[in-house]
């Protein structure tokens, strides 16, 4: 993978992958606002995916699970603009105004298709990528406004944007059985069921009586051979959306669980 950005700030990158493939199973920790330019992405949660391309906007909420699989499209590589929304930067935005977000958990991902309005504010930043001096306060201006445009296109958008709470204790059965086909670090399931990694080791155990790796696996396996033998889909499609990170790994651990290869369920 060759992957380019250029930057204004930490918050805000001109991205380009330009090979054929990336893909990669990430939890948020910000919110993120995304102009495609070119390319192609395909976005998996729990309940829904999510396609765009060219001329799309959307907004991905931080603390969501997801897996991101991007491709080049038409000759052209996948390249978009990406604004971070972080909490301190929302914090000061939202600290003289009377907003209080109602709670509530939501994988949503907010999509704002031909708006011209925000798509003249993320087309404006492309000549900074350019440029070797920049204004100092052009990437504080610029966040500033796209939030004040967010607002304005839907007014539910307050709250996501300033709600600044952390993930809470859940119940731990509920949310692996939701997520268990993101391939990510324990940590990070830890932070998002509100336990400490010890604490997610030991209630995992009293839940399923196994470890966290082995029931991911079975899971994953399991979640695969439905896609491939009720679906048709393609092994290729099936490895990535599952949770595997290479296709020889998951055609392996496949044929090591049900005693035949992906592929035999395709003839």
């Amino acid at each position: 993978m060759e992957y380019k950005a250029r930057y204004i700030t930490e918050d805000i990158k001109l991205s380009c992958y330009e090979d054929n493939f990336f893909k990669s199973d990430i939890m948020f920790d910000q919110h993120m606002l995304v102009w495609f330019l070119s390319g192609e992405t395909k976005i998996v949660q729990s309940d829904t995916t999510y396609h765009f391309s060219k001329g799309d906007i959307f907004l991905i909420p931080r603390n969501q699970l997801a897996t991101i699989i991007n491709y080049p499209k038409d000759g052209q590589p996948h390249k978009t603009v990406v604004m971070h929304l972080s909490v301190e930067r929302l914090r000061d935005y939202y600290l003289n105004l009377n907003v209080r977000p109602k709670v509530f958990k939501s994988q949503k991902i907010y999509c704002f298709k031909d708006h011209p309005l925000l798509e003249s504010c993320l087309a404006s930043l492309l000549p900074y990528f350019e440029m070797k001096e920049i204004p100092p306060d052009i990437a504080s201006l610029k966040i500033t406004e796209a939030i004040s445009i967010l607002r304005v296109m839907d007014e539910s958008i307050d709250n996501v944007l300033a709600n600044f709470e952390e993930p809470g204790k859940i119940n731990l059965a509920d949310y692996m059985e939701k997520n268990f086909m993101f391939n990510l670090p324990m940590e990070k399931f830890s932070y998002l069921t509100g336990r400490s990694l010890a604490t997610f080791k030991r209630d995992f155990k009293k839940v399923f009586n196994t470890t966290p790796q082995r029931w991911l696996t079975r899971k994953r396996l399991e979640l695969a051979h439905y896609q491939l033998a009720e679906k048709k889909k393609k092994p290729i499609d099936v490895c990535y959306e599952v949770g595997f990170e290479n296709l020889s790994h998951f055609s392996f651990a496949f044929k090591k669980q049900f005693g035949y290869p992906p592929t035999g369920l395709l003839k």
